[in-house]
């Protein structure tokens, strides 16, 4: 088995990746979205249409990208470390969504948002004090 201090290394660094890739490459995806405009596929043109515009958008790739990353990352987290580690641990992408929506999106986020995500943080700081894997590996 691997030494802590670099199961602990691993599992942070990849955990940051998905905290970044995950709410970057959904922000991305709703203004890429954003962009194209209300969604109305009731016939095959209007389908057709709609999924010409979203594979033509290098803003919706790029979410797309984003979010292979962060599968990537969670997916190799989640071979050595615990998933009640990981997904608690990586709700602080709550947080960055939050930032990534008021100050790219411009959306207004409440008061009463802003401490849900405040206490969704201090929720990942009391997890993140507990050892990122309990089981033994098979």
């Amino acid at each position: 088995m691997k030494s802590t201090a670099g199961l602990h290394f691993k599992t942070y660094l990849l955990i940051f990746l998905m905290v970044i890739f995950g709410p970057v490459g959904n922000v991305l995806l709703g203004k890429g979205m954003k962009r194209i405009g209300a969604v109305s596929i009731g016939t095959p043109a209007e389908a057709l249409d709609l999924l010409s515009r979203v594979f033509t958008s290098g803003t919706i790739w790029l979410g797309i990208g984003s979010l292979i990353i962060f599968f990537a990352a969670n997916m190799l987290v989640l071979s050595w470390a615990d998933y009640s580690y990981v997904q608690p641990a990586s709700s602080v992408a709550y947080g960055m969504s939050a930032l990534l929506a008021h100050f790219l999106l411009c959306e207004v986020v409440t008061p009463t948002r802003w401490t849900g995500v405040l206490i969704i943080c201090l929720g990942v700081l009391v997890v993140g004090h507990t050892p990122p894997r309990t089981t033994e590996s098979s």
